[in-house]
């Protein structure tokens, strides 16, 4: 299969090609030639088959014959050798834990899918990649653990300062080795700018063979696709769920809707955001502007200008109506988000992350207006990973996976800098001496 650009759509390349390159060029974002659609054998099969079969099944038509059929079923097996168990929270509401791999969060899996693909790209060149990552959260902390060591790449993270967790700082900082931390006196929009505005400098690439591993790299976001078939593999109800998803930088949405457009059974689509509600009022206007980033609890959502919201429309071909069929996008306030935390941790014993409140909050709000409808929210990170947020509102401890406790023993380090892409660039150029 061949990928094309965004911004240039006579702009074509393989799968590799596309990985390796992360970004097309003119900041265009890589877009499959077709949608896959799935097949009748595995339409029929595949809710008996092992995670990893399924996720083999679903990625091997956009790899195609880039990676050997062997390496790529390791590849899989290396990228979600953990469970994504499905909870019932309440009656008709469920939660998909996208939070046992590695750093807790969901985005382990984009980024270990990415991180084996590029390790076997690279293995058969001599050409070393630097990674090039804005992180809101959880992002950066995945991309850290899944290139850790990995040799022929170096790994630049760009955070806001202030705006993460405690945890999720450490778990950016803590690593070293390849991976070099770089914390942002502004907002992930202004991180996100930066990389991007790196990508199209002529001296950096000079200098650099730089890719990405935010959802802009087609790896992170095709990959994606997996926990949404194995959510509905799981799913306990005769009629099909729908499910209701955090959004931020809107590259998980987008792999739910892609693995929709292919035929997984899926009734709809909730965009849950925060006050930055690009997608919200896209719905009801057709407002597409992009506004500044408002900081909230839900921290790893507080996204701008969404990059994927690119990929989406162009799902639906750009067609409003047809993006207001499949999808509803909800907004909530972090004192909305608060109250939910507390209320059902206070009701079930169940305690939500602030991202996964966000997602309950949209399902339910689809419910009461959808009688006889019913869904999955998905949790996206571990609770733990927000303590300062979270225990506050809820009576119970918040139990921290050990890989969380110690994260205060190890060193930690970063570089700090200004939003400035001239002192980003000098110190890119000076190899981070």
């Amino acid at each position: 299969m061949n990928f094309y650009s965004l911004n240039n759509r006579q702009y074509k390349v393989s799968f590799k090609e596309a990985v390796l390159m992360g970004q097309a060029p003119e900041k265009g974002l890589f877009f499959p030639e077709s949608i896959p659609l799935l097949t009748p054998e595995f339409r029929q099969n595949w809710r008996a088959f092992s995670n990893e079969e399924i996720a083999f099944q679903t990625i091997l038509p956009f790899v195609g014959t880039d990676i050997d059929k062997p390496a790529l079923r390791r590849i899989v097996e290396e990228t979600i050798p953990f469970e994504f168990p499905l909870r019932e929270v309440e009656s008709n509401v469920y939660a998909l834990e996208l939070f046992h791999g590695p750093t807790l969060a969901f985005k382990d899996v984009g980024a270990r899918f990415l991180s084996r693909c590029l390790e076997y790209f690279v293995a058969q060149s001599e050409k070393k990649i630097t990674i090039l990552v804005a992180t809101s959260g959880d992002t950066g902390g995945a991309v850290a653990d899944a290139f850790y060591e990995v040799e022929g790449v170096d790994v630049i993270i760009l955070f806001p300062s202030g705006k993460v967790s405690e945890t999720q700082r450490l778990q950016l900082t803590t690593y070293g080795k390849n991976i070099t931390a770089c914390e942002v006196s502004g907002t992930f929009d202004d991180c996100q700018a930066m990389v991007k505005q790196a990508f199209a400098d002529r001296d950096l690439s000079q200098r650099y063979h730089f890719n990405s591993a935010n959802s802009i790299n087609i790896a992170r976001w095709l990959s994606q696709q997996f926990y949404y078939f194995i959510a509905v593999k799981q799913w306990p109800l005769g009629q099909a769920p729908v499910i209701s998803v955090p959004s931020g930088n809107f590259g998980n949405i987008c792999a739910g809707l892609l693995a929709g457009k292919r035929g997984l059974p899926v009734r709809k689509f909730l965009a849950a955001c925060n006050e930055n509600d690009l997608f919200v009022r896209y719905l009801e206007s057709g407002d597409t502007s992009a506004r500044d980033t408002i900081p909230t609890v839900s921290n790893a959502m507080d996204v701008g200008k969404p990059s994927n919201f690119q990929r989406v429309l162009a799902l639906f071909e750009n067609n409003h109506a047809a993006i207001r069929r499949h999808i509803s996008a909800y907004r909530f306030t972090s004192a909305e988000t608060l109250e939910a935390i507390r209320a059902i941790a206070e009701k079930t014993g169940y305690i939500m992350d602030p991202h996964g409140a966000v997602g309950y909050l949209a399902l339910k709000a689809h419910l009461e207006n959808n009688k006889g409808e019913a869904g999955i929210f998905l949790e996206t990170a571990h609770p733990a990973k927000f303590s300062e947020t979270v225990q506050p509102v809820v009576s119970q401890k918040i139990q921290a996976p050990g890989k969380i406790e110690n994260l205060a023993l190890k060193e930690s380090y970063s570089r700090k800098i200004s939003t400035s892409m001239s002192a980003f660039k000098e110190l890119l150029m000076s190899g981070f001496k």
